[in-house]
């Protein structure tokens, strides 16, 4: 995989030393045409050079979004003669599933995928009370270096095309029907693209992964938009871009630093967008839809932790608004080998008063899974 640039704690970059971050991805053969890259009309012209009737995309279709299956031999409302045919040439298989890792009692459930080039990527499955969650991944590693992540920390290998973020989604509304979290069985209502990558380095398949999501059966899974939270490191074009689409989704900017002297440490990116223009895009994002941000805080010892860096953030926030956002704060879980470890309790819970005391809505993440390699990237950087 290839190397990205890193910065070390304590030295911030000046303006000539700052790392030249390339969001180019590694050149690779394009996945398989599937039929959650098409758009209804798309698949029913494919069909149709088969030969095939129109309604028999559709036919395809909710046996895929409604029915979740890939499997010729269930449509039994297709003639024999034709679902192999559809099936191979709109449902090809896109993700073999390597290793599979339970946490929690049973309540979390993590996926190492093979994809068709044999590229590693990774999803997590959450059960809670009256919900269950996925996070998924929308790139093989990550370009954006930020050295306290497992992922940032392999490089990019390359984007994911909608139908591979799609069938993370399908495998686990099936593993949801199936009964195989703890609680039995249950509908997959939450999808956050907090897995492996850079969602918005990758829009156009973000893009298209959730408006099939939110499309009703045939033309999609029929999901909420409003349970889907799509989260950026600040690349703010690509946050004014998602402000234009209309779609209600949850922004969730992963900030970790309120000052861009440490921010550009820890999030490489921020010396191209600051601290400022990112916050600034996340109201600006809040205004044009009405969804309120979160604000990602992963807590490291002696880094960010600090009451007073708590006090800026606030005054950062509170200075754009009141009831716009939402602070996360998170307790980092930690890679093998890393310097960076998570914040003392104490500390942790001095961070989060002072962020309520002044008025921001803050919770602190339940974090899963840190027995099984819980932080994205590490078991596919084990492999």
């Amino acid at each position: 995989m290839s190397s990205q640039p890193q910065v070390l704690p304590g030295h911030a970059p000046d303006a000539e030393s700052r790392p030249q971050l390339s969001f180019a991805v590694p050149r690779r053969g394009k996945p398989p045409r599937h039929l959650a890259d098409l758009t209804l009309a798309e698949r029913i012209e494919v069909l149709g050079e088969l030969g095939e009737p129109g309604y028999r995309a559709k036919q395809l279709s909710t046996h895929y979004f409604a029915r979740l299956t890939r499997d010729p031999e269930q449509m039994t409302d297709i003639p024999a003669a034709s679902r192999q045919q559809m099936s191979d040439l709109l449902l090809p298989d896109l993700l073999h599933e390597d290793r599979r890792l339970t946490a929690d009692d049973g309540a979390t459930v993590k996926t190492l995928w093979s994809l068709f080039d044999d590229v590693k990527v990774e999803s997590v499955l959450m059960a809670y009370p009256g919900r269950a969650t996925l996070c998924v991944s929308s790139q093989a590693g990550c370009g954006m270096a930020c050295p306290f992540c497992a992922t940032g920390q392999m490089g990019l290998t390359r984007n994911l095309s909608t139908a591979e973020v799609i069938e993370q989604v399908r495998h686990a509304a099936v593993m949801c029907a199936g009964g195989e979290l703890a609680g039995g069985e249950r509908r997959l209502t939450n999808v956050v693209f907090m897995g492996m990558g850079e969602p918005l380095a990758n829009l156009k398949t973000v893009l298209g992964a959730v408006r099939r999501m939110v499309a009703p059966p045939p033309e999609g899974l029929g999901m909420s938009a409003r349970h889907i939270t799509v989260s950026t490191v600040g690349l703010v074009p690509a946050i004014r871009r998602l402000t234009t689409e209309g779609i209600p989704v949850t922004l969730a900017l992963s900030l970790h630093a309120p000052d861009d002297e440490l921010r550009s440490e820890l999030v490489p990116i921020n010396s191209r967008w600051s601290v400022a223009e990112a916050l600034d895009a996340a109201r600006a994002y809040f205004e044009a839809t009405g969804r309120r941000v979160s604000i990602e805080y992963a807590l490291i010892k002696d880094m960010n932790d600090h009451g007073w860096r708590a006090d800026l953030l606030a005054a950062e926030l509170n200075k754009r608004g009141n009831g716009w956002v939402h602070v996360n704060p998170i307790p980092l879980n930690p890679t093998p080998g890393s310097i960076w470890t998570a914040s003392e309790k104490h500390v942790e819970d001095e961070f989060v008063a002072r962020l309520r005391s002044a008025g921001i809505p803050t919770t602190v993440r339940d974090t899963r899974g840190s027995d099984i390699d819980g932080a994205c990237g590490q078991l596919a950087a084990q492999e």
